[in-house]
């Protein structure tokens, strides 16, 4: 099982910039494909940035230039950071692990608010 706990949201005026964090726990960290996904009041959950075990990276189109997605495997932690952020950027931020063989893991999420 992968515990995964994020960390780094909060409120931010447009334009500035936050870095989340999400610390697995476990041996099996550098086996998952991380991915960050965030959900806005009343819409669906979106896949925002995801990073495969060779560092393989795709974006969607939203964040594209203005989000960066890293991974640590020495510290078994997947990092977003987030530059010149926008209002339509305000929602819960997951992280989540996938493995062909474990399963899908999420995280409890943490807020971003982009307000001034």
């Amino acid at each position: 099982q992968v515990q995964l706990v994020e960390s780094g949201g909060g409120l931010v005026q447009p334009g500035g910039s936050l870095r989340l964090s999400c610390a697995a726990s476990g041996s099996i960290f550098s086996i998952c494909a991380m991915g960050w996904y965030r959900q806005a009041p009343g819409k669906q959950r979106e896949l925002v940035a995801a990073i495969t075990p060779g560092s393989s990276i795709s974006y969607a189109d939203s964040v594209k230039g203005r989000f960066t997605i890293t991974r640590d495997n020495a510290k078994n932690t997947v990092y977003l950071q987030m530059n010149s952020l926008k209002p339509e950027d305000t929602a819960i931020y997951y992280c989540n692990a996938y493995n062909t063989v474990i399963g899908r893991y999420w995280g409890q999420g943490t807020q971003v608010t982009v307000s001034s």
